[in-house]
């Protein structure tokens, strides 16, 4: 049961964030013809869609090894099993939510692709609904790792490898 439900974890993410969101995105924009915009995009668009992508599937890789589980924690319930180890190493040395940073940036790839408000505007509510869900699996993870995780809190920041001041 386990394996089915870490599996489909796995398919659910994928398909949420990497093809829903951005078809959302083009559908939002009334469906523009998907040609590369400014040359200079040309350039920064790969970039934001492989990175974050990258940087996603490698927090993946390492949560399942290192961690001992999966990602797919829905406010507050578990679609799939959690990790049993806090990481803080890997991706997670330069950001505490690196798979959420990846499609961050993975999604600016797809708001430059087609350069509308309509898809900047789908973005920015998926980043708000989004820090509700790190604010509550932050909750569990203090739960789960008590002084360890507010240590870990203290050095890393949340999406970027730096803490903003305050």
């Amino acid at each position: 049961m386990n394996k089915i439900k870490e599996t489909f974890g796995y398919a659910l993410g994928f398909v949420l964030f990497v093809v829903l969101l951005p078809l959302l995105m083009w559908i939002c924009s009334k469906m523009p013809a998907l040609s590369w915009p400014h040359p200079v995009l040309t350039a920064i668009i790969p970039f934001c869609l492989f990175m974050g992508l990258g940087l996603s599937i490698w927090a993946i890789v390492y949560m399942r090894r290192v961690g001992d589980g999966n990602p797919m924690d829905a406010f507050g319930h578990e679609v799939a099993p959690r990790t049993k180890h806090l990481m803080t190493k890997g991706p997670y040395h330069l950001s505490r939510n690196p798979m959420l940073t990846g499609i961050f940036l993975y999604l600016i790839g797809c708001c430059l692709w087609l350069c509308t408000w309509q898809s900047v505007l789908v973005f920015v509510v998926f980043v708000v609904i989004m820090l509700v869900q790190v604010r509550t699996e932050e909750e569990r993870l203090r739960r789960d790792f008590g002084e360890e995780y507010e240590q870990y809190c203290k050095t890393t920041g949340r999406f970027l490898p730096f803490k903003l001041k305050r």
